[in-house]
């Protein structure tokens, strides 16, 4: 999705959620000085072409890993869930606030690492990036720059969705996606509403 398309939509997510487009902008700053690879031709060519499928976080997950095929994306926290049953995703992408030791080793081991900044993460950044040694891909959701992409989307799960399309993508389909969860916060579901909202813009209806 090319930003000047994506824009409109950003725009009206930062009037809905309260957040703000600067802090936005300092965390991408930050996280593109402590990247040490740009892994996007890495991505790319695991991607395109392929039949993706996108692992949301919902607990309905679990019951749904016989559904996994082709190229996988996990977001944030549903790559735990895949690796405890013995499978590692081919990417993880993530705002880190669901990062654990675990995804140090599937780095290591090749999996692509999308990490997203915005302006809640930045301690997270700092912490976190520096100690991966595999290959990483940057983005935020505000104007991208350098090696900072950005491929649209909002929460970790909508994002995989668009950043497996941007990466060429042959088709995507959805596991662990759960936007009526009723056990979330206000502020969640207000996410999980844009969420939906994005899928639904990509043509996904859940």
């Amino acid at each position: 999705m090319k930003y000047e398309e994506w824009e409109p939509l950003y725009s009206d997510i930062l009037k809905k959620i309260s957040f703000s487009r600067e802090s936005d902008e300092k965390s991408a700053d930050i996280l593109s000085h402590l990247l040490k690879n740009d892994a996007f031709p890495v991505l790319r060519d695991i991607t395109s072409g392929k039949d993706v499928t996108v692992c949301g976080n919902a607990p309905v997950l679990a019951r749904e890993l016989d559904s996994v095929k082709g190229v996988i994306y996990a977001a944030d926290k549903a790559a735990l869930v895949l690796w405890s049953h013995g499978i590692r995703p081919d990417v993880i992408v993530t705002d880190l606030d669901g990062a654990d030791e675990e995804f140090l080793t599937m780095n290591e081991a090749g999996t692509v690492i999308v990490i997203h900044a915005h302006g809640d993460n930045i301690p997270l950044i700092t912490y976190w990036v520096p100690r991966f040694r595999g290959p990483l891909v940057g983005t935020t959701q505000s104007r991208p720059f350098g090696s900072i992409y950005n491929f649209g989307g909002f929460s970790d799960g909508d994002r995989a969705v668009f950043c497996a399309y941007e990466s060429g993508a042959k088709s995507v389909r959805l596991i662990g996606f759960d936007c009526d969860d009723p056990d979330v916060d206000e502020i969640k579901h207000k996410k999980l509403l844009v969420a939906r909202e994005l899928l639904l813009h990509l043509g996904h209806v859940i």
